[in-house]
């Protein structure tokens, strides 16, 4: 069971940077925001092993809250993102 929880730590490090090198790098704030979803999504995931590892539930009000804090930041901006003039968003 540890192998098995320490190869999906491994795997979410390396996803977890590859998407903040994408924030750090992204040439749109389209590109910023999906990356840090992406970040978001990484440590939902990386709590929900760790409870699963652990056998226990006290880190899941916490998993809900950032998951819904995840949802709600990506829908506003693809709201505020759906408003702005094409040419804004750096589309031809």
């Amino acid at each position: 069971m540890t192998v098995v929880v320490g190869l999906c730590l491994g795997m979410l490090t390396v996803a977890a940077l590859l998407a903040l090198l994408r924030v750090a790098k992204g040439p749109t704030m389209l590109d910023r925001v999906v990356a840090l979803d992406v970040v978001v999504a990484v440590v939902v995931i990386a709590l929900c092993v760790e409870a699963a590892a652990n056998r226990h539930a006290t880190t899941l009000p916490v998993i809900v809250v950032l998951a819904l804090v995840g949802f709600v930041g990506a829908v506003s901006v693809a709201r505020y993102a759906a408003k702005e003039a094409p040419q804004e968003r750096g589309e031809r």
